[in-house]
Parts: C-alpha cells; sequence; structure tokens
C-alpha cells in the first residue's frame, strides 16, 4: 500500500509527539556559598543563646534554692504581728515559730506557705494566718486571735470558749469575766458546739438589747438541751418585793428561754417576775418555753403556777391560778391554791 494514500493528517496523528525523553539539566551548587554560610552561623548563634539561657537559669536556680543568703536562718527573720500590727496577747510566738522549725536552714522559696498556714490555724486561739515571703529570707506571720465569749466548765477545770465552740486554754496572764457555760465537751463534734455557742451568741445580743447591762446578772447558761437553753439569773427583784426581801430578790433563778424570741422572753421575765413572787412565793425556776404562758416552779414540790395571755409578752391576766405538785413523799395530792385577783 502506498503511503502517499492516505492523508498527511492522518500519518502526522500516529506519529508520537516527542521522539525521545527529554534529559533535566542538572544544576550544581556549590555547598560552602555565601548563603549557606549564613544559615550556619544563625544556627550556631541560637544554640549559643541557649546555652547560655539554661546556664544562667541553673545558676540563678542554685541561688534561690540552695544559697545561705535565701536561707531561713535565724528565729528573728519570722515577722510575727496580729492583723493591722497589733500585738498577739494570747498566741506564744514561741508556738508559732515551732510551726517553721522544719524549714531551718531551707531558702524560704522551698517553704509551702499553705501548708504552714493549715498548721498555725490548728493552734487553738488562732482564727486566722497569713504567711507570707519578703524577699531574699524573711516571712511575715500575720494572726488573727480567737476571742472568747465564756468560760466553759469541764468537770472541775474552767476553760474558755469563743462563739464557734471552740475550747480554749486559760491564759497565765489574762483577766475574763464571763458567764459560765455547761453542757459542751471536747467529745463533741464541731459543728454541735458551734450550733449551741450560736444559741448562746443570740441569747447574749438580744437580752442585752431589752437591757444594758443584762448578761452581768446572767452567772450560768446550760447549753446541754439545743433546744432549750436554761440561765441562771439573779438580781431581779421586781416591783413587788420589799426592801426586806432583798435577799429573796437575789436569789438565783433558773429560767428556761427554749431557742428563739430570747429578747421577748426576758422582757416578760422582767415585767413578771414582781407578780409572780408575790403570788407563789419563792421563785426558784420559771419556765418560758410555751406559747403564751409562763410556769413558775416546773421542776419542784412547792408551788407550780400558770399565767396565760394572748400577748406575746407574757403578761399576766386578770387572775392567775396557782397549784401544788403532788409531795413525792405523802403520795397524797396537795390543796390547791387559791385564785388571786389581779
Amino acid at each position: 500500500m502506498d503511503a502517499e494514500a492516505y492523508p498527511q493528517e492522518v500519518l502526522a496523528e500516529q506519529e508520537p509527539r516527542y521522539l525521545r525523553r527529554q534529559k533535566p539539566l542538572e544544576i550544581k551548587r556549590r555547598k560552602f556559598g555565601r548563603k549557606a554560610w549564613i544559615a550556619y552561623l544563625r544556627v550556631a548563634g541560637w544554640a549559643l543563646v541557649g546555652l547560655a539561657s539554661a546556664w544562667t537559669a541553673y545558676a540563678c536556680g542554685h541561688f534561690l534554692y540552695s544559697s545561705r543568703q535565701m536561707a531561713l536562718i535565724h528565729p528573728e527573720q519570722v515577722t510575727i504581728r496580729g492583723i493591722d500590727g497589733a500585738q498577739l496577747r494570747y498566741v506564744p510566738q514561741a508556738r508559732i515559730l515551732e510551726v517553721f522549725a522544719a524549714d531551718r536552714s531551707h531558702s524560704i522559696l522551698r517553704i509551702p506557705l499553705d501548708t504552714r498556714r493549715r498548721q498555725l490555724e490548728a493552734i487553738p486561739w488562732v482564727e486566722q494566718a497569713i504567711v507570707r515571703r519578703a524577699l531574699p529570707n524573711r516571712l511575715q506571720v500575720e494572726i488573727v486571735e480567737r476571742t472568747p465569749v465564756a468560760f466553759l466548765r469541764q468537770g472541775s477545770e474552767l476553760a474558755l470558749v469563743d462563739g464557734h465552740g471552740v475550747i480554749l486554754e486559760r491564759p497565765v496572764k489574762a483577766n475574763f469575766h464571763f458567764p459560765v457555760v455547761t453542757g459542751i465537751s471536747a467529745e463533741m463534734t464541731q459543728e454541735d458546739r458551734e450550733h449551741r455557742m450560736q444559741l448562746y451568741t443570740n441569747f447574749s445580743q438580744q437580752i442585752a438589747s431589752a437591757r444594758s447591762g443584762a448578761m452581768e446578772q446572767v452567772s450560768e447558761v446550760d447549753l446541754s438541751d439545743a433546744n432549750d437553753l436554761r440561765a441562771t439569773v439573779s438580781g431581779l427583784p421586781g416591783a413587788n418585793v420589799s426592801a426586806g426581801d432583798s435577799a429573796r430578790a437575789d436569789a438565783p433563778l433558773l429560767v428556761h428561754f427554749g431557742d428563739s424570741d430570747f429578747e421577748g422572753k426576758y422582757r416578760a421575765l422582767l415585767e413578771n417576775i414582781g407578780l409572780w413572787r408575790a403570788t407563789a412565793g419563792r421563785v426558784e425556776s420559771v419556765d418560758l418555753r410555751f406559747s403564751r404562758e409562763a410556769v413558775v416552779n416546773p421542776d419542784t414540790t412547792a408551788v407550780a403556777q400558770r399565767t396565760r395571755n394572748p400577748a406575746r409578752t407574757y403578761a399576766p391576766v386578770s387572775h392567775a391560778h396557782a397549784s401544788a405538785h403532788k409531795s413525792s413523799a405523802a403520795q397524797k395530792p396537795a390543796q390547791k391554791g387559791a385564785k388571786h385577783a389581779g
């Protein structure tokens, strides 16, 4: 077959576009050209900077954590004071310095401040503590001391107790004038002691609002029953007591105040104690826990008297009923008292 019979366009399409593969042109570079030297110098410079920084950090760390200039050596390096610069009255400084005994000859940067703060607040007389570092080698300690509010009788011993129920040892050189609290012991939980002392705090504040200096007449408060605060009160003569009966008026009076409305109950006591003494004779205890009534001498075999009134002030009505309890010795009902006109 003659090749000339085919059109030239068909033959052109069947021929390969490229007759042979083209070999890429190799470009040879010099290994130590100017740009390469700049890159090498830059890497070396950064390496030197890193080594210098590491050595500087190591030297600084060694100085801060191991140098004697940063170490806690002497007790004088611990500054102890109260809040606002006040001097401590009850917490011995030696007891505070004992907490930092394990940090002697150590850098102050190694001292665990939170741990030391918790150890300081574990001291009974310390309510709050703040510990700060003062470079290069000092510590600053600020202490908030607890405030006692009452004596606490524990058997034959008298301690102190604050408003949170924390039992405190009596300082050697201190003079306090508080009522005596009973019914709280170290065996109770902290929450239970705090709850009962909150009851005492409310009582003292409310009766002080009813009468200035009222707590001066309270000698003892029994908190053994969390629902009934019992206070021993003296110096309540009342309006109907003559001068010759002053000894009877000054006799201690046990009052059941319950757990609320201390101010109203104390006002009722002041307003009615004279009438109660005139009606019942010798009054040894009064129970004010019941709504709108007072029970006089509820725990004795003498006279028990109730006075009813819808008012919350427990004021007596026009008449009061006096009745006697059964005598435990004779086992016979006692004679009822007469009704008294108001």
